[in-house]
């Protein structure tokens, strides 16, 4: 890993922490088998951001291995996000979809969000 390549990891952190706080005030607001579905919604993007930021901070100067790399990384990130909402499809069936969505929505404008932060 590269010193340039640690701001990927605190826009991840930062995603985390929003995404944190969306489940409290998700359960503050509807309860806690929503919240656990908004919890777990944004956890399937953060998880994705975070498979993404390890591909890319290999580090290279060559600019064909760089796009590789970000192109490999983000289709590891659609199949992960794939995988885990199958995953909450078979083993989370009582889960509420609409907060689950709504997690995943607000961890995904968070990641946009964090990068102008960051």
């Amino acid at each position: 890993m590269t010193s340039d390549s640690r701001p990927i990891f605190k826009v991840v952190a930062l995603q985390l922490v929003i995404v944190t706080a969306f489940a409290l005030l998700a359960w503050i607001w509807a309860g806690s088998g929503k919240a656990w579905s908004a919890a777990y919604g944004g956890a399937v993007a953060v998880i994705g951001s975070l498979m993404y930021a390890m591909f890319v901070t290999r580090g290279s100067n060559d600019p064909k291995v760089v796009f590789r790399s970000h192109v490999r990384a983000e289709v590891m990130k659609i199949f992960a996000t794939v995988v885990l909402f199958i995953v909450a499809l078979v083993l989370f069936q009582s889960a509420s979809w609409l907060w689950l969505i709504l997690g995943f929505a607000v961890a995904t404008l968070a990641y946009w969000f964090s990068l102008l932060a960051v």
